[in-house]
C-alpha cells in the first residue's frame, strides 16, 4: 500500500522501540504517540492508525489479536486498559482510567497536587468482537462485555453487557464453525 505523509512502522521495528511485547503482522502509523513504552503489549495482526495517542504511563495498556485502532484514537492507560482480541476501536474515540471531577468537590488538572483532586479511577476493559463507535468515550472503571457495541459519539460510564445475553449460547452452531485463515475467531 502506497502512504504519503507518514509511514506504518512494521513489527520489527517496533520491537526495537522497547515495547513490552509485539506480535506479528503489526502495523502502527509513524504519527502515533506512545508513552510508557514499557507498559505496552501488541497482540497479533494489530494496525493504528495515524494521529492516535496511547498513554500507558505507569499503568498499562494491553492489546489482542486482530485489533483495529483508528486514527485520532486518545488511551490513556494509567489505570490499565486491555483490548481483547478481534476489537474494533473507530475514530476520535477516548478511552480514559482516569477522569477529574467537575462537580467541584475537588481540583481538576495535572498541575494540581494529589490531595487537592478527586478523580473517578479505574481500568477498562474492551471484551472480544466488541466495536466502538466514532466520538465516543469510555470512561474509569468501565468493563464493555464481548460482542457489544458502543454507538458514535457515546460516553460509556458504566459497565455495558451483551444485549443478546450470552454469544456462546446465541450463536450456537455459527460460532462453532472455524473460520478460514482467522486463529482463534471463535
Amino acid at each position: 500500500m502506497k502512504v504519503y505523509g507518514g509511514r506504518y512502522l512494521l513489527s520489527p521495528e517496533l520491537a526495537s522501540l522497547g515495547l513490552r511485547a509485539v506480535g506479528v503482522d503489526v502495523r502502527i502509523h509513524s504519527t502515533c504517540l506512545m508513552v510508557g513504552l514499557e507498559n505496552i503489549s501488541i497482540g497479533d495482526h494489530v494496525r493504528v492508525d495515524a494521529f492516535t495517542s496511547l498513554i500507558a504511563g505507569d499503568g498499562h495498556i494491553d492489546i489482542g489479536n486482530h485489533v483495529h485502532i483508528a486514527g485520532y484514537v486518545f488511551l490513556s492507560g494509567a489505570e490499565g486498559i486491555k483490548i481483547a482480541d478481534f476489537v474494533n476501536v473507530s475514530r476520535g474515540v477516548g478511552v480514559y482510567t482516569r477522569n477529574d471531577d467537575y462537580t467541584g468537590e475537588g481540583l481538576a488538572g495535572p498541575t494540581i497536587p494529589a490531595e487537592f483532586l478527586n478523580q473517578a479511577t479505574g481500568p477498562v476493559s474492551l471484551g472480544r468482537h466488541v466495536i466502538v463507535g466514532s466520538g465516543s468515550i469510555v470512561l474509569p472503571g468501565v468493563t464493555i462485555a464481548e460482542g457489544s457495541t458502543v454507538g458514535a459519539r457515546s460516553v460509556a460510564g458504566e459497565d455495558r453487557p451483551c444485549p443478546l445475553g450470552d454469544l456462546r449460547r446465541v450463536a450456537g452452531a455459527a460460532a462453532a464453525r472455524p473460520q478460514p485463515g482467522i486463529a482463534g475467531a471463535r
